[in-house]
């Protein structure tokens, strides 16, 4: 029983990584198509925010004399920061650009931070120290789980459950459905392209902000790689589950999180080593099921 409690939460907190990721790629694919390759950078970036720039492998915390009740904040509001920048500096004076060229813009975002990045911190990654004392195991059914995997799960559970509710309940948010299902009948209703578009960066940069901070207190180290994983597979969710989708990403994010857990379960002890190749053969095989996903957008016209 403790076996496979420990199993379930593991997969649970994997997954919640993937989904946050995946939500925050599917927004701005939703009001945008664009697949914005910048948003593993973005993770980076709100990490090395709370380090003071230094080459040495053990940093110094620039916010860590904050309180968790204001560094939380503070961070989140830095990720929603740097996205909404990047989409008033750089995406809409590339609104009117074939999708091709906006992936590409995004790329070279996401290489200019990660430069920005190197020139302060080097390619060292960084030891830190964020809330040691969730590292802690506690005991639940006979199975020891860290509090730090309970903690995880449990936010972003929140977090969806708040993102729900904003969707369904608040004009904005409803506003940014009507943009994700149809943009260009929804400009001539009424809404405001501008106001939706920074609303979805906004979210998408502090989705990201969320996952710096699980990862880093989860690793210990600030890498300026450590969103590339988390953005690979995210991506790979957001197609799986379909893209436009919120709830498919979302879905699909854990189900990638529960076969990786799964795969290195049954796995004969030879063949763990190529766990991610027969999670992605799962996902080839996926997709040859279903081309457009789990849970196909009905829309898929152009945004602008």
């Amino acid at each position: 029983m403790s076996g496979i409690l420990q199993i379930v939460f593991d997969a649970l907190s994997l997954g919640s990584l993937y989904a946050l990721g995946a939500l925050g790629i599917a927004l701005i694919f939703g009001v945008m198509r664009l697949v914005n390759f910048a948003h593993g950078d973005y993770i980076s970036f709100c990490v090395f925010a709370m380090l003071v720039p230094s080459t040495d492998a053990m940093a110094t915390m620039f916010l860590g004399d904050l309180p968790t009740i204001i560094l939380v904040p503070v961070i989140l509001i830095i990720g929603g920061g740097i996205s909404v920048l990047s989409e008033i500096l750089i995406f809409r004076r590339l609104r009117n650009a074939n999708p091709a060229t906006m992936m590409i813009a995004s790329f070279a975002l996401g290489f200019i931070l990660k430069h920005f990045l190197l020139m302060l911190y080097s390619s060292r990654p960084k030891s830190i120290s964020l809330w040691p004392d969730l590292s802690l195991p506690v005991e639940i059914l006979g199975a020891r789980l860290p509090l730090l995997q309970l903690i995880a799960i449990g936010i972003t559970l929140a977090i969806l459950a708040a993102l729900s509710a904003f969707l369904k309940r608040t004009r904005f948010g409803l506003e940014m459905r009507a943009a994700a299902e149809n943009f260009t009948m929804a400009r001539m209703l009424g809404v405001r392209a501008n106001r939706v578009i920074l609303i979805a960066f906004a979210i998408s940069g502090m989705l990201a902000a969320a996952i710096g901070l699980i990862m880093a207190t989860q690793t210990g180290t600030a890498d300026i790689q450590m969103g590339v994983s988390v953005m690979l597979v995210a991506f790979i969710a957001t197609v799986i589950g379909g893209l436009g989708s919120l709830p498919g990403a979302v879905v699909a994010g854990f189900l990638i999180g529960a076969a990786s857990v799964l795969m290195q379960v049954v796995l004969p002890l030879e063949a763990r080593p190529f766990r991610d190749a027969f999670v992605y053969g799962a996902v080839i095989a996926c997709l040859i099921w279903r081309p457009q996903g789990l849970f196909a957008s009905r829309s898929a016209n152009q945004r602008v």
